[in-house]
């Protein structure tokens, strides 16, 4: 039976990627697991009076090339295991990317869909209080992520500073501009995926002019993607959200949805003749950008994706049998931890920017973003075509290498 899991599923690759490497099994069984891992209980008064007890995690996967940096997400679904593979994750993408972090995550069991802004402003100054021990500067950055925006990262920035007594900017990333954010940080994943997009179509021999382009997901991610795509000339012929999808193979109308899309990424209740989120995916189209969430992509439907291209904005949406499926049918798939590393590598730039006190433009941004994931990406697949494997593999190589260096160096393995 396939495996769904997304950490055993990560374990398995990270031990794939340093076996290939080379290293022993000691490395492997450190980096298998975060180094710690922290469950909270935030009790917060509702607006009804009643206190409600909520869950949060944070995981710090592995601190020997630096502190660890890694989003905080609200959702009713988030558990520990899946806290710990996106950990994991973060570690691997900072190190495709040459960022100098480990991998951290954090997460709170919430549906803030439900809250009002003062229950959400309760809760997430409740969470840094609950972790604010093992947090910092220079220990554990956390930015935003599913169902967080700048808004709560200042709340957050704002409790951790009261906490400490002086004002701490760079205790985490995605803030309001107002308050030490970085210009090009609500874009950056959308135009990381955007440039993942170029380089792999340059790869294929296809245009992006003209080009059909399919996203599952319609959130931050999603949504400024569909904008680049469309501005660059390509058509958008499918989106989707929670809800369903909207297909016209003529090219949707992107300006107008994006003007009626709500503050999580929902649109499509608005229109009749729907199609499904898996109908989606199975579109005839060149570019396939699965954008919402995991395991989207399996051994049940990957033959029946008609992509050239797969370009992973969400986490972990194909699992390993369908990247292998993938990979045999000839679709050049760019996996996640490279093609979403826009968003961790723009929060460096806004934690350089905040701890030298001197802030680049928008333009300087996008140039030193392009860069990096441009590097990144021709890295990935020279190895993936030296070794004759696929991108993901290729890319959990780079990332796991510098770990697996800072920790031999350190005398951990």
């Amino acid at each position: 039976m396939e495996n769904l899991n997304l950490f055993t599923s990560t374990q398995e690759v990270i031990k794939e990627a340093l076996t290939k490497l080379g290293y022993d099994e000691a490395l492997y069984e450190l980096l298998k697991e975060p180094l710690r891992m922290l469950t909270v209980r935030i009790p917060v008064r509702m607006d009804d009076g009643k206190i409600k007890v909520f869950t949060g995690y944070r995981a710090q996967h592995n601190d020997a090339v630096g502190p660890t940096k890694g989003g905080v997400r609200f959702h009713p679904e988030v558990d520990e295991e899946e806290v710990k593979a996106l950990s994991m994750w973060m570690s691997l993408k900072c190190g495709i990317v040459d960022l100098p972090y480990g991998g951290g995550k954090g997460g709170i069991i919430c549906d803030p869909r439900t809250m009002s802004m003062s229950e959400i402003e309760r809760l997430s100054r409740g969470y840094v209080r609950a972790i604010s021990q093992i947090v910092g500067p220079t220990k554990d950055i956390p930015a935003p992520d599913v169902y967080t925006n700048s808004q709560i990262m200042a709340w957050m920035m704002d409790e951790y500073s009261r906490l400490r007594e002086y004002d701490s900017p760079g205790f985490i990333t995605g803030k309001p501009i107002a308050l030490g954010g970085s210009q090009g940080r609500e874009k950056a994943t959308a135009q990381g995926v955007t440039i993942c997009i170029e380089e792999a179509a340059k790869r294929k021999g296809i245009e992006i002019k003209g080009a059909r382009v399919v996203i599952q997901g319609f959130g931050n991610a999603g949504s400024f993607l569909a904008k680049f795509m469309h501005d660059a000339g390509a058509k958008v012929v499918g989106i989707s959200d929670a809800y369903g999808g909207l297909h016209d193979p003529n090219g949707l109308d992107i300006d107008y949805l994006l003007d009626r899309r709500d503050s999580f990424g929902t649109v499509t209740t608005l229109f009749e003749n729907t199609i499904s989120n898996q109908e989606l995916l199975e579109l005839d189209c060149d570019i396939l950008v699965p954008a919402a969430v995991s395991n989207q992509i399996t051994a049940d439907n990957a033959n029946s994706i008609k992509a050239s291209i797969v370009v992973e904005a969400a986490n972990g949406p194909t699992t390993m049998e369908a990247t292998r499926i993938l990979s045999d049918k000839g679709i050049l798939l760019v996996p996640d931890v490279l093609a979403s590393a826009g968003g961790v590598t723009v929060s460096y730039f806004e934690w350089v920017q905040n701890n030298q006190g001197y802030y680049w433009t928008e333009e300087e941004v996008n140039d030193k973003l392009r860069k990096k994931l441009v590097e990144s990406f021709n890295n990935v697949y020279e190895t993936a075509e030296n070794r004759r494997i696929n991108m993901r593999l290729a890319a959990y190589m780079a990332g796991a290498r510098k770990m697996a260096e800072a920790s031999k160096f350190r005398g951990w393995v």
